[in-house]
């Protein structure tokens, strides 16, 4: 498996760019990039010319996630200014606009079904989950603290920075400031556990696509793990970034993943040798965004894309194989 550079986007925003998904194709139009800024702008990029289609206002302070609903149509972009805005991908027209309280966004993910939008709650400990029919929050779902407090639990440190949802759209893992990432049984609302092991804020959790059990977590520590989120337990450990790792994704075919991190790289893992085997250092600033594109029916092998976003206001495409 390798990464090949294909093409870099230097002063795609006017500032960090923070996040990026990307929005699955539709009858109509190939996938596209979607990538959020401090310049507090949306942006989409057709997927292999890095072109832009189109830049989206809206949003009065920067934006600190971007995530699309699985059928292509529509996505939402969560800002610092603590607005949800959800919008329809072709026209940009507003479809909902959903309120917090400040500190209170910040990573979002829409389930595998598209029925239920998950929004990690930053300071309110918990992640919020909105009905994507009605836009209306159905429920919200609470981190409580372990029984014995960390040494580093000075303040809230339950913070909620990070949200995945499992392939099944069962259980819903959540990522904290103290390090702890806690998973929830979604149906019941009900919190189920702590996965420990973390000592530093979890930026980014992803689960497998081919796994449904296996999660990975980018950590402030500098490693990254893989837990068996239903068996509790750290199946995995791999290091080789020089600092933070702000953002882990999972190829398509569930063999690799990719990381980006505060030490300016991009870093391929193959999951089987559970190292690193490839480091990109197209960027000159910290890597905020890691991102796979979805795969479209057989097409899992070969053909795929990898996106990486910057603090350096750059946006890197890459070819996986």
């Amino acid at each position: 498996m390798k990464l090949a550079g294909l093409k870099s986007v230097e002063n795609a925003h006017d500032e960090s760019v923070w996040a990026t998904a990307w929005v699955p194709a539709t009858e109509a139009r190939p996938a596209l990039l979607l990538t959020g800024s401090l310049d507090e702008t949306v942006k989409l990029w057709r997927p292999d010319e890095l072109a832009l289609e189109r830049t989206n206002a809206g949003h009065f302070l920067g934006v600190v996630s971007v995530a699309a609903h699985p059928s292509g149509v529509i996505a939402a972009s969560a800002s610092i200014d603590s607005f949800v805005r959800v919008f329809d991908v072709d026209t940009n027209a507003t479809i909902a606009t959903l309120e917090a309280p400040p500190s209170e966004v910040w990573q979002m993910q829409f389930d595998p079904k598209g029925t239920i939008l998950a929004v990690a709650g930053g300071g309110s400990a918990s992640i919020k989950l909105w009905d994507t029919a009605t836009w209306e929050l159905i429920s919200t779902l609470s981190v409580p603290r372990p029984e014995q407090p960390k040494p580093s639990d000075k303040g809230n440190k339950k913070f909620v920075l990070s949200v995945a949802w499992s392939p099944d759209g069962r259980r819903l893992a959540c990522g904290s400031m103290d390090g702890t990432i806690s998973i929830f049984d979604v149906a019941r609302s009900k919190f189920l556990h702590h996965l420990e092991g973390h000592f530093m804020p979890v930026r980014s959790l992803v689960y497998s696509p081919v796994e449904p059990r296996l999660l990975f977590s980018a950590s402030d520590d500098a490693h990254v793990h893989m837990y068996d989120a239903e068996g509790k337990s750290l199946v995995g450990s791999m290091s080789g970034h020089a600092s933070w790792v702000l953002s882990v994704d999972v190829s398509p075919d569930g063999a690799a993943i990719a990381t980006g991190s505060s030490d300016r790289t991009v870093r391929l893992w193959d999951l089987s040798m559970r190292a690193a085997v490839q480091t990109m250092s197209n960027h000159s600033d910290q890597v905020w965004g890691v991102a796979f594109r979805p795969m479209a029916g057989a097409a899992v092998r070969g053909g795929g894309r990898l996106a990486s976003v910057s603090d350096d206001k750059s946006i890197s495409l890459y070819d996986y194989s």
